[in-house]
């Protein structure tokens, strides 16, 4: 009898390993498939981007004149971004989706609330080390810079890092930020709050 228990708990054990290396390998494959996608999409962004800022060269950029105006979208494969992020010290280029969903994020950041114009901009992003997976890495100065569809560029330094309770929400939005980025702990217990000063001229 103790032989068959034992028997059963090496076997369920075994059971476990396999379900957890299945779910490793799921996460590494969706990961690379994300990856490849943010990277086609940012290439698009990018072209978009550059177009515009040619048009508007010389031209008062129209959110000086009226920062309450929203931010300007443009179509890709169906879904509409507002413009790239940068994080130099990971060498990431991202896309940023207009409108923060669970299914949007595996696409690509997306934009959680606010607007780079009242300096209140949240950008939310996956763990995925392709998006905002070194984002608790990040250093107090570390440059992050964020273009809009309109070419207009927003830089911004690292000021502090949070880590929040995943049902913080008030705390998440609240404080004087120009920029919030923020993603889950690999566990998704915690959501890792990185806060940004804009660099103004």
């Amino acid at each position: 009898m103790i032989r068959k228990i034992g028997f059963c708990l090496v076997l369920i054990g075994q059971l476990f390993m396999i379900a957890a290396m299945c779910i490793v390998a799921y996460n590494i494959w969706d990961e690379v498939q994300t990856k490849d996608y943010t990277l086609t999409v940012a290439e698009c962004v990018e072209e978009m981007i550059d177009n515009a800022a040619e048009e508007a060269a010389e031209e008062i950029p129209a959110y000086v004149l009226n920062p309450e105006m929203e931010m300007p979208e443009k179509e890709i494969d169906g879904c509409m971004y507002v413009g790239k992020l940068e994080i130099p010290a990971y060498e990431l280029n991202l896309p940023v989706i207009s409108q923060w969903s669970y299914p949007k994020l595996r696409m690509a950041p997306c934009r959680y609330e606010g607007s780079a114009y009242l300096d209140n901009l949240i950008i939310s992003a996956h763990n995925y080390n392709s998006h905002f997976g070194n984002l608790k890495n990040l250093q107090m100065g570390d440059l992050i810079v964020f273009t809009d569809m309109d070419g207009n560029v927003f830089e911004y330094r690292v000021a502090e890092r949070e880590t929040l309770m995943p049902t913080a929400i008030e705390e998440m939005k609240s404080g004087d930020w120009d920029l919030t980025l923020f993603t889950c702990t690999l566990g998704g217990q915690y959501r890792v709050t990185v806060r940004c000063e804009r660099i103004k001229e």
